[in-house]
């Protein structure tokens, strides 16, 4: 394949708002040993996107030649398409497949007409969703799956409380939580309360009208999406043997998890921790599959964007006012 064959990507050459963003001819990529090469029919927008493309927190920065300007200069974490060719050690995938996966820690790009992954990041496609689909499922439903499996230790019978329920993230927690037979109650706002009763919610807790921290009901884990009270008022709504997990929220919140979670626990007791953060493999990605497939989750896509309108897409998402994931479109010669 030529170095030189041309592709169209969405390319930032600085840290900005969504006006840095272009619309610009590429060179394709070409795979190395042990990826493939995609052609993307579809990617989603994630909160990592919005960081590396302002460039705030500054922690975003520190990755080396990041400083001044982004070394990540197509941005793009979630992707589905077809591979289009392979690396000479890539033995899992065959031209042709479809497939999804999330390229954030493989220096993304999925904002393009072509990438390439790494093939242990990637899985075959779940068969009944469109790319469309599939590619709103990689990050925000591993992170929900990872936060209360692994983090939270969640059982069947429990009452789950998920904070930030009508977001990419949150839409997942709701529907997996309920695969695990818990009862679950979602937290959003006013506008939100159908979208969460309609993926599985038991209960919906409108937070501008209600504080669920002094209800006096008690959860057995705690799931902070979007998480915007202090560690002790969620400590004061678990159960005595409760675990909050905090997977997202504010710079401060985040760290505050991480900080003082372990100082505030209680051994044998309530548990406060952070997730950390995700652990891209191509193991969760299959168990995703089976419960997508199973038709015990739906992805919840809030808008979609053709690939030239992915700025418009970044505003939209940083309004903050999205219902489950955004997603980009991206066309093949009419295919």
């Amino acid at each position: 394949m030529s170095t030189k064959e041309k592709m169209k990507a969405i390319v930032n050459h600085e840290y900005g708002s969504s006006e840095v963003l272009k619309f610009e001819e590429v060179v394709k990529p070409t795979p190395k040993d042990n990826e493939v090469l995609i052609e993307v029919h579809a990617a989603s927008l994630n909160t990592g996107e919005w960081y590396f493309l302002t460039g705030k927190p500054f922690l975003v920065r520190l990755d080396p030649g990041g400083l001044r300007k982004p070394n990540i200069n197509i941005l793009g974490g979630d992707v589905a398409g077809r591979v289009e060719a392979v690396g000479v050690n890539a033995k899992q995938f065959q031209i042709g497949d479809e497939v999804y996966g999330d390229i954030s820690n493989s220096g993304m790009g999925a904002f393009a007409e072509y990438v390439c992954a790494p093939e242990n990041v990637i899985a075959h496609k779940p068969g009944n969703l469109s790319f469309e689909e599939a590619a709103a499922v990689p990050s925000a439903a591993v992170t929900a799956l990872q936060g209360m499996r692994d983090s939270g230790e969640i059982q069947s019978g429990q009452k789950v409380l998920i904070v930030g329920a009508s977001g990419g993230v949150g839409t997942y927690a709701v529907q997996i939580a309920k695969s695990y037979g818990t009862e679950v109650t979602a937290v959003c706002s006013t506008g939100k309360i159908d979208l969460v009763r309609s993926i599985g919610a038991d209960h919906v807790i409108d937070y501008t009208k209600e504080d669920f921290t002094l209800n006096g009901q008690l959860y057995d884990l705690i799931l902070g999406v979007n998480g915007y009270h202090p560690l002790s008022e969620y400590k004061r709504a678990l159960s005595p043997k409760g675990t909050y997990v905090c997977i997202g929220g504010t710079m401060r919140q985040l760290f505050g998890s991480i900080l003082l979670g372990p100082l505030k626990s209680e051994k044998g007791g309530k548990q406060l921790r952070n997730m950390g953060s995700v652990k891209i493999n191509q193991k969760d990605l299959v168990v995703m599959k089976e419960l997508l497939e199973a038709g015990k989750v739906i992805p919840v896509i809030d808008r979609r964007y053709p690939l030239s309108e992915t700025p418009e897409a970044f505003r939209y998402l940083g309004a903050g006012h999205a219902k489950g994931k955004v997603v980009i479109t991206v066309e093949h010669n009419g295919k």
